[in-house]
């Protein structure tokens, strides 16, 4: 699935080199061609932003029966 800039997707595995998690909420801020499509993403936390490039595979749209929820960032980690 082809996403358009300033989407919003959640992760749907693991990234915990980044302390990203699967279910977490991310914005599109740029895309990437390549053998697959590649998305730079926007992650928001209470203090700063995180960008990583991220497979449109490793991807999912939000549902509208899904809702957000915290969770505790024990670190910032900046890519």
């Amino acid at each position: 699935m082809a996403y358009p800039l300033f989407t919003r997707v959640v992760l749907r595995e693991d990234f915990p080199e980044y302390r990203l998690y699967r279910g977490d909420v991310a914005t599109i801020v740029d895309k990437h061609e390549g053998e697959e499509t590649g998305y730079s993403l926007e992650v928001f936390n209470a203090v700063g932003e995180t960008i990583i490039v991220v497979e449109e595979s490793k991807l999912e749209p939000l549902k509208k029966s899904e809702i957000f929820h915290v969770r505790q960032l024990d670190e910032a980690v900046v890519a």
